[in-house]
């Protein structure tokens, strides 16, 4: 197989440009570092391409490494042939490989086997010629004191064919495509009578759909049910048509005496042994299909939530809620630096309520605090009637604002929260964990185990080992975008920087605190493990505000810095020229290519710019809505939380959020609502009913004019 050739046709590339990016790959260069400075080699692929290319290069090198694998066990076992070869070499799957190896793999003691054992293969041979001679007179050739009868000559026949039949590639399609095509998926409840937990999936106690039109989030939900042992789920078939192709493709000789009972051995094939082994394979490739996508929708949803523009300039009261233990409270000024900390006990059983409005506003008070943080867990809903209730009687001026706080006590009890606050107690630091994510979202949750977050839908149900790798990409692919400033950032940020590794990043904070602060790119390489490569991929990524090189606060590449000084010396170091150049002039004068003479103008034009800035920030309140409040066609806006196969979940200030399903969001036609809405966005939303003995909302962005 020619990869190159491949991979380019899969993604509608260049063979040149796949051939370039796999050698930068090989090379051992970052996705983040081969989608930002090498264009002019790639041809501009962006990083959802290029990992893409990465995915299916090692799909494919596998693949091939997996064909040489099978020749040589087929080879050993001399009976390799011509044609088998053939068929090896022309898979361009792992399924389809391992069908043709199938008959070849060694197997436990099977009825077949056993039958082999005791000489039976010739029989079954002869019985597929498919002669006049009528299977028992055949099979009388063959007793002896193992096989004392026609009978059970025949029955060891019948398991060496079945067991050849199911094993052979082509049957294996067969039925694999018209149990995909026209199988449906059955559920029903396990218990005749039904646990509090199994009323969960009580919509699928009777239950069925087309196998190839079910949606991901169902397979899911059925395979939870399932696991959970409140469902049984089967695929049922008609065989019929899968019996009428078997019989075409072996019974040759429909006047034989022997087509009869080669029809009987083709049913006990199917419904013993090949039936159960689709089906198996189906669910496994629909369960597969199901998780790559509920992954993706994850790390979609998790790069919007990284993403969310640092809410900057603000003095900051973090409020960790609970009752019992009270609430936790922090104050944190505009760098994150913890300037107080206290707890507050305004809930049951404590009932603290005006001696805690009277510290809130003693704090706010004597730190100037403009922005309120409380966290979304318990005892949240009454937190903000309390923060409401300080801005009325107190400090107008303050605004709040209430943040998911999925992960901050995760956060809280890691080792990387005991070495940022040794003299901090753990649930304080969670606190501190949920102000920060205002601060700058990016900085903070990259702390945090991406699963933990908590944007995604049935993720612990999902191949853990994937979805690890896969927001683990979103977070590197996050961080390098927005870039690094070198002398603030955690090891946790530091880590996910191209060419970078935790250790190295700790090097990195340990040796700008003995030298001070970084004040150039270059001192990086007087850490140890940074050379030549490893600073290469990285250096660009890093920012350095007011250091002794101005190119060190841009995205321009150390490598780049002379063809900047060109640019800057052809406007006399004026930057409000910059708009004026002609790109393919420059290009062509300097010799460089046009992707790294733009992207260089683009970063002299705004130093030190963070992309984030220019999407809208979030909704900050001053008042507190309760559910109670909502009435059908009240116009509200909030900020999406969540977005999931059937619809988006958005915050609308009631403590619940309300859910917009896929038909309700758009006049037009979309396919998932991802085409439209992305976590953080800020929506306009119309109630459309309320149901408050299930604590329900639903909403609609197809707005009316008539409320």
């Amino acid at each position: 197989m020619d990869i190159v050739k491949q991979i380019a046709q899969e993604l509608k590339i260049s063979e040149r440009q796949a051939a370039q990016t796999i050698k930068l790959l090989d090379d051992g260069n970052t996705i983040p570092f081969i989608a930002r400075y090498r264009k002019e080699a790639t041809g501009e692929l962006d990083e959802v391409v290029i990992r893409n290319l990465a995915d299916r290069l090692t799909y494919l090198r596998n693949l091939e490494a997996r064909k040489a694998e099978v020749t040589h066990l087929i080879a050993e076992q001399q009976q390799l042939t011509e044609e088998i070869q053939k068929q090896i070499d022309a898979a361009v799957t792992l399924q389809e490989l391992e069908d043709i190896y199938r008959p070849f793999r060694p197997k436990r003691r099977t009825r077949a086997s056993i039958a082999k054992e005791k000489g039976l293969e010739p029989l079954a041979d002869l019985l597929l010629q498919q002669l006049d001679t009528p299977p028992s007179e055949l099979a009388t050739g063959f007793l002896t004191a193992e096989v004392e009868s026609v009978d059970a000559a025949l029955q060891g026949a019948s398991d060496i064919l079945a067991e050849r039949f199911a094993d052979d590639a082509s049957l294996r399609q067969v039925a694999r495509h018209y149990t995909w095509n026209y199988g449906v998926i059955v559920c029903t409840a396990a218990n005749p009578e039904p646990t509090q937990q199994d009323l969960e999936f009580k919509m699928y106690f009777d239950y069925q759909e087309p196998v190839h039109k079910i949606p991901p989030h169902r397979i899911l939900a059925i395979n939870r049910g399932e696991r959970l042992k409140a469902l049984k789920v089967k695929i049922l078939v008609e065989p019929q048509m899968i019996y009428h192709s078997f019989r075409k493709r072996i019974i040759t000789a429909s006047q034989s005496p022997c087509a009869d009972w080669l029809n009987s051995v083709i049913e006990d094939s199917y419904q013993r042994l090949l039936a159960p082994s689709i089906e198996r394979e189906i669910r496994n490739q629909l369960t597969e299909t199901a998780e790559m996508h509920s992954i993706k929708i994850f790390a979609a949803n998790l790069r919007n939530l990284l993403l969310q523009p640092p809410v900057r300039n603000h003095t900051i009261l973090g409020i960790d809620p609970a009752y019992r233990t009270g609430c936790k409270v922090v104050v944190i000024n505009q760098y994150g630096d913890v300037l107080a900390t206290t707890t507050v006990y305004p809930h049951e059983p404590q009932n603290q309520w005006e001696d805690s409005l009277t510290k809130l506003a003693a704090l706010v008070a004597e730190y100037h605090v403009t922005l309120v943080v409380i966290g979304n867990g318990t005892a949240s809903r009454e937190t903000e009637k309390l923060t409401a209730e300080l801005i009325k009687r107190h400090h107008p001026h303050l605004q709040y604002l209430v943040v998911n706080e999925a992960g901050a006590s995760v956060y809280s009890a890691s080792d990387l929260a005991r070495q940022e606050f040794p003299y901090l107690d753990v649930s304080m630091r969670g606190a501190v964990s949920i102000a920060r994510r205002v601060l700058d979202p990016l900085a903070e949750l990259v702390k945090i185990e991406p699963k933990a977050i908590g944007v995604g839908l049935y993720q612990h149900d999902v191949d853990q080992k994937h979805l690890g790798k896969a927001l683990d990409e979103v977070v590197e692919s996050c961080v390098n975008h927005v870039g690094v400033e070198l002398n603030s950032a955690s090891p946790a940020l530091l880590r996910y920087v191209s060419g970078l590794t935790l250790p190295l990043a700790e090097r990195i904070v340990a040796y700008s605190r003995e030298i001070g602060r970084f004040t150039s790119r270059e001192q990086l390489k007087a850490i140890k493990g940074i050379g030549e490569k490893t600073f290469q991929q990285c250096a660009g990524f890093l920012r350095i505000t007011n250091g002794s090189e101005p190119l060190d606060n841009t995205a321009v590449h150390p490598e780049s810095y002379d063809l900047a000084r060109k640019i800057l010396s052809l406007i006399d170091y004026d930057t409000s020229k910059l708009s004026s150049l002609d790109l393919q002039e420059i290009a062509t004068a300097l010799n460089a290519g046009e992707p790294t003479v733009r992207d260089i103008i683009s970063a002299l034009a705004q130093p030190g710019r963070d992309p984030r800035d220019e999407l809208p920030p979030p909704v900050f309140r001053a008042d507190v809505m309760d559910i109670s409040d909502l009435r059908p066609g009240m116009i509200l806006q909030g900020t999406v939380q969540n977005v999931v196969d059937f619809g988006a979940f958005v915050d609308i200030g009631v403590g619940q959020s309300g859910l917009v399903h896929i038909s309700e969001i758009s006049n037009k036609y979309i396919k998932h609502p991802t085409d439209v809405l992305q976590v953080g966005d800020i929506v306009t939303v119309q109630v459309l009913a309320v149901d408050l003995n299930q604590n329900r909302i639903s909403l609609t962005m197809k707005i009316s004019t008539q409320a």
